[in-house]
């Protein structure tokens, strides 16, 4: 299984696989084409709450990590979670992120969780 974060800035390469945008908005002065976005499943972003809570500066990212995790769980994204590691299974699947940090953020957790060890 094969899962990577990058930003949805970079050019796509040819071994990207499917590419999952896991941002809840799309990314700004990019378009459709040429973000090539095979899937964007807004359940297993977090929510607006938490985002907000953790980009204003108030908590770790282990506490960040702890509450996405817990949203994850939830039956819309706990779903759309178990499809893209379906995906995974088949091939490659590259999450992207408009994050300026994606080793630092939701993306990097959602790697975590897709890795075969955390099944």
């Amino acid at each position: 299984m094969s899962v990577r974060v990058r930003q949805i800035y970079d050019p796509p390469e040819p071994d990207d696989g499917v590419r999952v945008l896991v941002d809840r908005l799309w990314p700004r002065g990019l378009s459709k084409e040429d973000a090539h976005v095979d899937e964007w499943p807004k359940a297993i972003t977090p929510s607006t709450e938490l985002r907000r809570w953790y980009h204003g500066g108030e908590g770790s990212y282990d506490e960040f990590r702890r509450r996405y995790e817990a949203e994850l769980t939830e039956p819309d994204a706990a779903e759309r979670l178990a499809h893209i590691r379906k995906l995974a299974r088949k091939g490659p699947v590259t999450l992207v992120t408009a994050s300026k940090s994606p080793e630092e953020g939701h993306a990097a957790v959602l790697a975590g969780l897709l890795e075969p060890q955390s099944r």
